[in-house]
C-alpha cells in the first residue's frame, strides 16, 4: 500500500465540462497543472466539487486515470470513490488503487440514513480489501447522516488504512472529540474553507478546499502559515480570501466556484442538470470579488 500523508491544502477540483456536457479532459489536465504550479499538497478528483452525483462510473474511472497519469506524481490524487451502495464503493476504491491513486475519499451513504454501526460495516469493508489510504468525508448537510466521533475514532484504530477524515459537520466540539482522542496516523481535515483556521488552531491539519480550485496559492499561503503556528498572520490572510469563501455558497457547490474558473478563463461555463449556471446577480458579485482580489481585470 502506498505511503501518503493527507495535510496541508487539498483542493476538492472541479469537473470541467464541453459545452455538450462530456468532460472536458483538456481542461482537467490544465487545472491540475494550475494546482501543481501554485503548489497544492493534494488534489481530489470525483468529490462534490466535481460533480460526483451526476458522473457515471466509467465517468469516474476514465477522470481517475487522466488525474493519475497527468499528475505523474508531481502531487497526490485522491479520488473521491464513495457511494451509497457498499459494493459499488469498494469496487470503484479497488479500481482507484489498481490506476495508482495515491488515496480515496469516501463519503457517508447518502439517503439510506444507516446506523453508526451501518456506517462502521461500511467502511470497514471497504477498508478490509482496499490496497490504498483512506480519507473518511463527513458531511451530514448532503448525505443526512453524521458520522460521530466514536465511529470514527474506532474505525480509525482498527484499520491502518483510514488516515484521515474530512470534516464538514460545521461542529468544532465533534470535531475536537476526534482531534484529542484520534490515534497516532489519523488526521482531520477541515470540510469548510471558512473553518480551516479555527480548525488548524486546534490540531487540524489542513483542509479539503474549494475556494483553492481558482486561488490555490492564496489559500495554500494562508494554511502554511497556520500550520507553522503563526495565527496572527494567517488570521490576515484569512479575512482578506473570507469574502471569496462565503460566495462559494451564495448558491450550491460547486455552482459559484465553476462560475468563478469560467470568468478567469480555465473552463467553460458547464453544468450537469439539476445544477444550473448562476444567476446574473451572482455572477455579478463573482465578478466584482475576483476584480477586488486582482484575479481578473
Amino acid at each position: 500500500m502506498k505511503k501518503v500523508t493527507l495535510q496541508g491544502t487539498i483542493t476538492a477540483l472541479v469537473t470541467p465540462f464541453k459545452k455538450d456536457g462530456s468532460v472536458d479532459f483538456d481542461a482537467l489536465a490544465n487545472l491540475i497543472d494550475f494546482q501543481i504550479d501554485n503548489k497544492v499538497d493534494g488534489i481530489v478528483v470525483c468529490g462534490s466539487t466535481g460533480e460526483s452525483a451526476t458522473l457515471t462510473v466509467k465517468e469516474k474511472m476514465a477522470i481517475i486515470i487522466k488525474a493519475v497519469e497527468h499528475a505523474d506524481g508531481r502531487v497526490p490524487i485522491i479520488a473521491g470513490t464513495g457511494s451509497n451502495e457498499t459494493h459499488e464503493s469498494l469496487d470503484l476504491t479497488t479500481f482507484a488503487a489498481d490506476q495508482g491513486a495515491d488515496a480515496v475519499l469516501l463519503v457517508a451513504p447518502y439517503y439510506n440514513k444507516p446506523t453508526q454501526d451501518g456506517l462502521f460495516e461500511h467502511f470497514g469493508l471497504i477498508a478490509e480489501t482496499a490496497k490504498v489510504p483512506i480519507m473518511i468525508y463527513n458531511v451530514p448537510g448532503r448525505t443526512a447522516v453524521n458520522i460521530h466521533p466514536e465511529t470514527q475514532l474506532k474505525l480509525a484504530e482498527k484499520f491502518d488504512n483510514i488516515i484521515a477524515t474530512k470534516e464538514a459537520s460545521g461542529s468544532l466540539e465533534q470535531m475536537m472529540q476526534i482531534i484529542r482522542n484520534a490515534p497516532k496516523g489519523f488526521d482531520l481535515l477541515a470540510g469548510d474553507d471558512a473553518l480551516a483556521l479555527p480548525i488548524i488552531s486546534i490540531g487540524g491539519k489542513g483542509v479539503v478546499s474549494v475556494v483553492s480550485n481558482y486561488a490555490p496559492k492564496q489559500f495554500g499561503d494562508m494554511i502554511r502559515t497556520a500550520l507553522k503556528g503563526d495565527l496572527k498572520k494567517a488570521m490576515k490572510q484569512h479575512y482578506d480570501l473570507l469574502e471569496l469563501m462565503d460566495l462559494n455558497f451564495i448558491e450550491s457547490n460547486p455552482i459559484p466556484v465553476k462560475c468563478a474558473l469560467y470568468l478567469m478563463g480555465h473552463i467553460k461555463e458547464v453544468y450537469r442538470l439539476p445544477l444550473l449556471s448562476a444567476k446574473p446577480s451572482t455572477k455579478k458579485k463573482i465578478k466584482l470579488a475576483l476584480q477586488t482580489a486582482g484575479f481578473i481585470k
